[in-house]
């Protein structure tokens, strides 16, 4: 008769974790990759582990190792080519993971590794700096739907949960998700800090990772994704606001590809009995994240589930891809950029051969015009995410024109400001490319 690797974990994490405390740690040496940069979920997740897994005994010692990137698909990347076949390392990953493969056609998947357990829940937060104009949810909606692009909603990386939640949000009260002016952060520390600075309008993020600055009040929470309120917590859920929305998102573990099938039961044995145990529920309670254990071949048949659900969601919010195509737009981009091109040399040619050559002579470039051309690239690169795409682009435009013609500053600032209004609506309108739209988000 077959026994199921997860039937086998369950039943030896009872003795293990009966025994834990008077026999030698179950494991010597657990490394947990966190695919993050330090401050967000995945991060508190690693970390809430090493705590518990140190305090129920069940290991000697846990190192934590971040590698951020690309909503963890760097990480997971790293992870299937290094540490394929080690019995020794747990990776986190999640629903974030999921939106960052589908977001970023990533050539490797979850499929590709082993997975473990998922677990836990968490439901995200809608909120404000105490200083936003934005008191309550309904406040937020009516300027959302009366100028979408105005508003910027910072969180975490593309395609992840908290740009879910603000696609689904805008697709509950009428708006296009396509028109989301969202703006991505690898990390959790990097997106608190630009919500708190005001460098967005709204921010979206767990609850854990909110908590802190809810309870100090320099956060105002508009919302939560909860079904109803949580005990404790004065944030309105979005249902009871008028939104009729409720969103979880989850985090697991999986283990490298090439694991022999002993090897695996072992890593399941482990996180079943940290899951069991007391030091765990503690960090449960402590989040307040939701307990979603679900072990081996169960959570497998979960991320499936959830892999289709994630590309029919990011499909509608126009985030994500068809699977073996890619957008028109995408397609489209070079065609613009060639046509482009061709004008300008048909253009020339045109004035070869009327016989005006010499009218096109380019001046001799000395210091000043080079540092006019360099500003102007140091300043756009400052100035895009903060003042937005056609300012940061009509600068660059303008000292690139007064470094190879000083003599019509108005003319050139006019053509400049054009130029770069123009190809604002080339790209975020017509080619459906995300750029930021800033100060100007209102009129663009």
């Amino acid at each position: 008769m077959r026994i199921s690797v997860c039937a086998v974990a369950v039943v030896a994490a009872a003795g293990l974790w009966g025994h834990a405390a008077a026999a030698q740690p179950a494991v010597d040496e657990l490394r947990i990759i966190a695919p993050a940069a330090p401050g967000g979920g995945w991060d508190q997740t690693a970390r809430a582990m090493q705590q518990a897994l140190l305090q129920a005994g069940l290991v000697r010692i846990a190192p934590v190792e971040n590698v951020p990137g690309a909503a963890g698909t760097i990480g997971l990347a790293r992870f299937i080519g290094a540490e394929r076949g080690r019995h020794d390392t747990l990776m986190v990953s999640g629903l974030i993971m999921l939106g960052g493969i589908v977001t970023h056609r990533s050539p490797v998947t979850l499929h590709d590794v082993t997975p473990i357990a998922r677990l836990t829940g968490e439901y995200e937060v809608i909120a404000v700096p105490a200083a936003s104009p934005f008191h309550s949810l309904r406040d937020l909606v009516a300027a959302f739907t009366a100028r979408p692009e105005s508003i910027s909603w910072g969180g975490g990386s593309a395609g992840g949960s908290d740009q879910i939640l603000a696609g689904l949000v805008a697709d509950a009260v009428g708006v296009a998700p396509r028109r989301i002016n969202y703006i991505a952060f690898s990390g959790g520390g990097e997106s608190l800090s630009a919500i708190l600075g005001g460098q967005v309008s709204v921010g979206i993020n767990g609850l854990a990772e909110f908590a802190p600055q809810l309870e100090a009040g320099t956060l105002r929470g508009l919302a939560i994704s909860s079904a109803a309120r949580l005990p404790g917590l004065d944030v309105p859920t979005l249902r009871e606001q008028g939104v009729d929305l409720e969103f979880e998102n989850w985090r697991s573990l999986v283990a490298p590809p090439g694991l022999a099938a002993t090897d695996r039961a072992r890593l399941e044995t482990l996180v079943a009995g940290m899951a069991g145990s007391k030091p765990w529920h503690e960090m449960l309670d402590r989040y307040r994240w939701l307990d979603r254990y679900q072990p081996g071949d169960a959570f497998a048949r979960f991320v499936d589930a959830e892999e289709a659900r994630v590309r029919d969601i990011l499909r509608k919010l126009g985030t994500g891809r068809d699977e073996g195509g890619t957008p028109w737009t995408s397609e489209l981009y070079p065609l613009f950029v060639l046509a482009g091109l061709v004008l300008a040399g048909l253009a020339a040619v045109h004035d070869v051969r009327r016989g005006r050559p010499g009218e096109m002579s380019i001046p001799k470039l000395g210091a000043m015009p080079l540092a006019l051309v360099a500003s102007g690239v140091v300043l756009h690169l400052l100035l895009v995410e903060r003042a937005g795409f056609v300012i940061a682009a009509a600068v660059l435009f303008w000292l690139t024109a007064r470094a190879f013609d000083p003599h019509h500053p108005v003319r050139d600032g006019a053509f400049a400001f054009g130029l770069s209004a123009a190809s604002y609506v080339l790209f975020a309108r017509v080619l459906e490319l995300s750029l930021p739209a800033g100060l100007l988000a209102r009129w663009f």
